[in-house]
């Protein structure tokens, strides 16, 4: 119990917030304000109480205090909310990515809500009883905590009916609740994935035997970049003007299949939209890498992020994260070593090719280590993973400079197809797997659920340049370039670039074939 008043007390800062924002302290508020403090406390306590024995008490309420502080840190620090993505993301961040987060800030929040807790727990001597005694104590208190629990909600069932309804948001702000509940959801996903048998999606694949032109197609996998901040979607500040010189279309109105990039990779790249998305059927089905590998193409998945988040798992992958090699490497290696023998790869190919290029893009919120020292444009820049040490000009700045230099990045892989422009129908497609908030309404970062998550979240940058050979009109695309677009489109996008015939293509998704000419 006093554990699970300390959580409340300590850890439950921007729960309350958010709670004190819909129902504000005045006189007819406070009785179920107090209430909601007495309901976490019974809630927390009835969770404690089932998981806590005499072997197990210890070990287990140290854990949750040390991840309780953790979770506090970047709930009041960034409005993150610790959801079943969220905890998806952080199992499959790499240790760089991971150490961009680790801030004094962190360290005291863990010393003081973790770790000295923690320790008095440790020290504390537990007095063993008889058997029979154990279970009737036990009984009691989680008796207590249901008591107390249905008494407050049926003692003010109108304002929890509302709160229930119309609130949802708040409760996932409670700490440790939801990330506990989060984490056995993603354990039960897991375990449901981690065996399953790969379902085939095309199996009647057909490429187009008339199409004797070959296709280089590089698909640029961005990271963390919204369209709002797009010079080529109206943004003032000059993001991108290397891809304004060339013959491009911005699709001014794409929205992403998830908030993360575990989320919105595999799902982008799958054949199911993503009302139908879900874990299982992304780890479960074969994806357009499969179906244009059944049909001949030459793939290569090069990552300067974590990983393929299982996308590429049958085809030819390369990490270039922490590759030495392209001599372009300061505080980290920049997007732009995946440039490096590439045009050697292509020359020893036969056949068709499709070449991912998996970003590090703008990945927060060490924005100033995504670009070299010379496409710092705005200043002054926020040059601190800690953005609360920064102003929100400085944290824009550095986030505009990224843009920057993917707009110089993606400027040097359409030269690069431009050079094989003569032996290949090329096309560059770009499209970022979410977005980002910049401190909008006091959040940070990426990762809120899909149904309450900003559009700075959701609108995401996205582009596409095609060699005069491949035959597409760009201009006539540009009048549409409005249009709501998504990374449902993706999938039959590539089908349609590559030609391939199966009864999965859809024409009306692929909105290159079907704007140009209907």
């Amino acid at each position: 119990m006093l554990t699970a008043l300390f959580l409340v007390l300590f850890d439950n800062a921007s729960f309350f917030s958010h709670a004190l924002a819909s129902y504000p302290i005045t006189f007819a508020n406070i009785p179920f304000l107090i209430s909601l403090f007495v309901l976490l406390l019974s809630f927390i306590t009835l969770l404690l109480g089932l998981v806590s024995y005499r072997y197990t008490v210890k070990p287990i309420l140290i854990l949750i205090l040390l991840l309780s502080s953790l979770g506090s840190y970047f709930m009041n620090s960034y409005n993150t909310i610790i959801n079943e993505d969220m905890l998806r993301n952080v199992i499959q961040t790499n240790p760089s990515e991971a150490l961009d987060l680790i801030n004094f800030k962190l360290v005291l929040y863990f010393i003081f809500l973790g770790i000295l807790p923690a320790a008095f727990i440790y020290k504390i001597k537990i007095k063993k009883r008889p058997f029979k005694q154990e279970i009737l104590s036990k009984l009691k208190l989680l008796l207590l905590s249901v008591i107390t629990i249905s008494l407050i909600i049926f003692g003010f069932g109108k304002n929890y009916a509302s709160f229930i309804r119309e609130h949802k948001i708040i409760r996932l702000y409670s700490n440790p609740i939801f990330y506990i509940y989060s984490t056995g959801k993603y354990i039960s996903s897991t375990l449901k994935t981690g065996n399953m048998p790969i379902k085939p999606v095309a199996s009647d694949v057909k490429v187009n035997k008339k199409d004797i032109d070959k296709e280089l197609v590089i698909f640029v996998v961005g990271e963390t970049v919204r369209a709002d901040r797009f010079s080529l979607n109206g943004y003032s500040r000059k993001t991108n003007p290397l891809l304004e010189k060339e013959d491009i279309i911005s699709f001014k109105n794409m929205s992403s299949c998830g908030t993360s990039t575990a989320e919105s990779v595999p799902c982008m790249f799958s054949k199911f939209t993503r009302e139908e998305y879900s874990e299982e059927k992304g780890q479960g089905y074969e994806n357009i890498l499969d179906v244009l590998d059944h049909a001949g193409v030459n793939i290569l998945w090069r990552d300067n992020n974590s990983d393929s988040k299982g996308v590429a798992l049958r085809v030819a992958y390369e990490n270039y994260r922490t590759n030495k090699r392209n001599n372009i490497c300061d505080i980290e290696c920049r997007d732009e070593g995946m440039l490096t023998g590439l045009q050697n790869y292509i020359d020893h190919q036969k056949g068709d090719i499709l070449i991912i290029l998996h970003q590090m893009g703008n990945h927060g919120p060490a924005y100033y280590k995504r670009y070299p020292k010379e496409f710092e444009y705005f200043k002054p820049a926020c040059k601190d993973s800690n953005l609360e040490n920064c102003t929100i000009e400085q944290i824009n700045n550095s986030y505009d400079n990224a843009i920057r230099y993917t707009d110089y990045f993606l400027s040097r892989v359409i030269q690069l197809l431009k050079n094989n422009s003569k032996k290949y129908e090329t096309a560059l497609l770009y499209a970022s797997d979410h977005g980002e908030s910049l401190g909008e309404n006091g959040i940070y970062l990426h990762g809120m659920p899909y149904f309450i998550a900003p559009v700075a979240q959701t609108h995401v940058a996205s582009v596409l340049w095609a060699g005069k050979s491949m035959g597409i009109d760009i201009n006539k695309l540009k009048a549409k370039e409005n249009l709501p677009l998504s990374h449902d489109n993706i999938f039959h996008m590539l089908l349609g670039l590559f030609e391939v015939k199966t009864k999965i293509y859809n024409r009306k998704l692929d909105i290159i074939d079907y704007l140009e000419k209907d």
